[in-house]
């Protein structure tokens, strides 16, 4: 699926900082934790606690967030919509991503079970 340049580059050039907290804000409300978030950021990026709190504090584009990140294997598996994309569909790599990121947070907002958000082997 095709998203618009604009659009693609709006992305990259928003910062993980600026969303970080209303990832956490979301997730809270449904009774997850912060803990929670950071785990499925974790399993997703690659990141340890100390790399991502970098990337907040030097207020990091998702650009420059991504860059750096090693992508989980099974990051493909994340299928379905989020913001009226289906992620499996997105050609701009960085927007796949982000959206890999929000579909996610999604699912863990929505209650789902660790295991099969980050795309566990059964």
């Amino acid at each position: 699926m095709k998203t618009g340049n604009t659009h693609d580059e709006r992305i990259a050039k928003m910062t993980f900082a600026s969303v970080y907290p209303h990832y956490v804000t979301k997730v809270e409300k449904k009774g997850r934790t912060k803990d929670e978030l950071n785990q499925v950021i974790k399993w997703l990026t690659g990141y340890d606690d100390k790399k991502l709190k970098k990337h907040i504090d030097s207020k990091a584009t998702f650009e420059e967030f991504f860059q750096k990140a090693k992508l989980n294997p099974n990051a493909n598996l994340i299928t379905g919509v989020i913001c009226g994309y289906r992620v499996e569909e997105i050609e701009n790599p960085l927007t796949q991503q982000v959206r890999y990121l929000d579909k996610l947070v999604d699912e863990l907002a929505k209650g789902k079970k660790m295991e099969k958000i980050l795309r566990s082997p059964v």
